[in-house]
Formats: structure tokens, C-alpha cells, sequence
């Protein structure tokens, strides 16, 4: 079954209640998320452990294949996973392999969200087969009606222009205007190590990041983490440069591809402890544990994240978030795109930049077409039994 639907619309509150009532029958449950990050949030919401799904199917970083599969299924009556808009369609079929036949899977995701950065799309392509049951929950309860962050992404995905100006001192969403991209990003700058660290006490490294379309441009990630890096960590004695990026001891970072062996996945933020040249080693603490990098040859999988692009963003969440909003990036400026933006902040969001580039977000819905016959197949099962 897959439960579906936006922001503030009882998801987790659904979840967390199926699964204690399972629970309670004895059901043996097991629990993934395509992310680090996002497997910890689902912990956090239901209480069962949950794992990446790469290490759900264990995966061997040797001899690069899953241990579990129909040879070697895993021992469960239920398996969820959670943020299902990022599974490609490689990964979910290993996971249906892996899965025995008497269990049951239980999917949960936002369909309107940014599809895998692998191929397909696998979620939607399962709704839209209509092959499996689901459930599109579409009521805002109460205490999420509160929040101008749900009802800004829920009037974007709607395709109408959302309130922009108007919102009280205590509300959870603004947008500030700027004429230029130069004037967003020394906004941008100000706020996220001046302005918000003061008034409201955040962390500028912890509680805040910055999110942006696109990697190039004044306001990209390149540009955004060298002045973030200048105003929040600057230079020290014992920095390394590599890929024409200066890394420097208490940087923030991120792990950009999977790495198997030292147990951190794409996404997975960190912080740099020791630069140790004469070894030619790194130390990086990702949630309190500490990984060696090795300099020459690991380097480049690892990326400063004191801002990211969107798609990095996926499956997090931050509880202050800047967004960037300009014109430069038009190509960019997506529907979907700027929705997950939005949505990954859980008590304040801030867009920065001109009003004409909301107005080209909204009515750009022409998300880049991905050719997928899942849908189809799906389809042609249900019409025939032989299938």
C-alpha cells in the first residue's frame, strides 16, 4: 500500500498508528529510508530503528551486490519505506527481491516532490499505474494550518501564485525582495551568520541552511560556500586545497556519493576535525563519529555544505532554511523543485530574491519528461493474469 500526500497532512501521524497497532500483534516490522538523514527522521517519527536501505539489503562494498534477495530474503511481515519519491527504479528492484512472499510492504512519500536522482520514478509511475492501493491524504489538520510554510508550498503545488508579503513578526515563512542577485546574496550572507544567529539564537552551522537551484551563478553553491566559509569559518593555518576549493579544520561538509565501507551515504553532513598533511589524511565527524579520508584519493567525495543545491536537500530536513529565488536561474526554476525547497524547512523559511522568479516557478510545470514504462508494465499485469 502507499500513503501519499504534502506537508502537514497526517503522514507520520497515519504511519506512527499502523505500526503500533502491527506491533502489537507481534508482526515483525523493518523500516528504510533512502538516506541517512531521512532514516533517522523516520526513528524519530515511529520509534523502530530504521536503516538506510542499502544497508536494509546489506550490501556487499566489495563485490558491489545485496546480500538480501530471493536466495536470501529478509526476515520481516512488513517493510516501510519512507521518502520513497527518491527510490530509482535499480534500488526497488532489489528491495521487491529481497522482500518474502508473505509480507507486506508499505510505502509513504510525496509524489509532488523533486523524482530519484537515479532513473525512473518510481512513485509516481505506482500511483499513476493504479495497480496498488493508496491513500492521498489531502486534509491540513489543524496545527499544521497554523504554519504559512505548509500553506505557502501547498498554494505553489496548486499552481497559484502564494502570499508573499503580509506575514506577521511571529510567522514561520518570508520573503524578502531583492532587486538583483548580487543584493540576494549579501542578504543571504547577513542573515545566515548575522542576523538570524542573534535574534533567535540559532547555530549558523547547525540550525541554518541555505538551499539553492542551481551550483553556478552568484547565488549558486560554488559562490554561496566560499563567502559563507569567509564569514563563518575563516582562514586557518592548516587548510588543504583541493578541486579549487580550500577545505579548512570546522568546515562543514557533505558526503556526495556512497561509500560502502565507511558506512556514509550521499547527503550525509559532517564536520572537519584534523588536516593531517604529513599522512595525507582527513578527519571528518559525521553525528558524533569520526571517518578517515584519505587526501589523494577520497577528497572527491566530499563537498563544503554550508549551502547545497535542492536535490542534495532531499529526504532532510533543517529547521531554518534560505532559499535564493532570482531570475539567473530561470532554467531551473521548477514547480517541484522549489516545493521540496520549501518543504525541508521545519520552522522558518526564508526566500530571497525577486518576485518575477516566484512568478516563473509557478507556472513552469514542465518538469523534464522521464521516459518509464513501469506505469505501463504495471498496467498490462493487472489486465493479464499470465503477466
Amino acid at each position: 500500500m502507499i500513503i501519499t500526500g504534502g506537508p502537514g497532512v497526517g503522514k507520520t501521524t497515519l504511519l506512527r498508528s499502523y505500526l503500533k497497532i502491527l506491533g502489537s500483534k507481534d508482526m515483525k516490522i523493518l523500516a528504510a529510508a533512502p538516506t541517512g538523514r531521512a532514516a533517522k527522521r523516520l526513528t524519530e517519527a515511529t520509534g523502530l530503528e530504521a536503516k538506510t536501505v542499502h544497508r536494509l539489503l546489506e550490501m556487499n562494498p566489495i563485490l558491489g551486490y545485496f546480500q538480501k534477495d530471493e536466495h536470501n530474503p529478509l526476515a520481516c511481515d512488513l517493510v516501510v519505506i519512507d521518502e520513497v519519491s527518491m527510490v530509482d527504479v535499480p534500488l526497488f528492484h532489489s528491495l521487491l527481491k529481497a522482500i518474502p512472499e508473505h509480507a507486506a510492504l508499505l510505502l509513504v512519500g510525496d509524489a509532488d516532490q523533486l523524482p530519484s536522482v537515479g532513473p525512473g520514478q518510481v512513485l509516481s509511475d505506482l500511483i499513476a499505474s493504479n495497480a496498488l492501493p493508496f491513500i492521498h491524504l489531502t486534509e491540513v489538520f489543524r496545527q499544521a494550518a497554523s504554519s504559512s510554510i505548509i500553506a505557502v508550498a501547498h498554494t505553489l503545488n496548486q499552481g497559484a501564485m502564494p502570499k508573499l508579503h503580509g506575514y506577521g513578526l511571529d510567522s514561520d515563512f518570508f520573503f524578502i525582495e531583492t532587486a538583483q542577485a548580487e543584493d540576494a546574496l549579501a542578504t543571504i550572507i547577513d542573515l545566515a551568520t548575522r542576523r538570524l544567529p542573534q535574534k533567535l539564537g540559532l547555530s549558523p552551522l547547525n540550525d541554518i541552511q541555505v538551499l539553492t537551484p542551481m551550483s553556478q551563478g552568484i547565488v549558486g553553491t560554488h559562490n554561496l560556500n566560499r563567502e559563507l566559509q569567509e564569514r563563518l569559518n575563516p582562514v586557518v593555518e592548516n587548510s588543504l586545497d583541493r578541486f579549487g576549493v580550500n577545505y579548512r579544520v570546522n568546515d562543514k561538509v557533505m558526503q556526495i556519493k556512497n561509500n560502502y565501507d565507511k558506512d556514509i551515504y550521499n547527503g550525509d553532513i559532517g564536520f572537519i576535525r584534523q588536516i593531517d598533511h604529513e599522512e595525507g589524511e582527513v578527519i571528518i565527524s559525521f553525528d558524533g563519529r569520526d571517518v578517515l579520508y584519505h587526501i589523494a584519493t577520497e577528497m572527491d567525495e566530499i563537498r563544503l555544505s554550508y549551502a547545497m543545491t535542492i536535490h542534495k536537500s532531499q529526504g532532510s530536513e533543517y529547521p531554518v532554511v534560505i532559499i535564493p529565488l532570482v531570475t539567473q536561474h530561470h532554467i531551473m526554476l521548477q514547480k517541484n523543485l522549489i516545493y521540496t525547497a520549501i518543504t525541508r524547512g521545519k520552522k522558518l523559511v526564508i526566500l530571497v530574491g525577486q518576485k518575477r522568479a516566484m512568478t516563473m516557478t509557478v507556472h513552469n510545470n514542465k518538469a523534464q519528461k522521464r521516459w518509464s514504462l513501469l506505469k505501463d508494465w504495471l498496467q498490462w499485469g493487472r489486465e493479464d493474469s499470465s503477466f
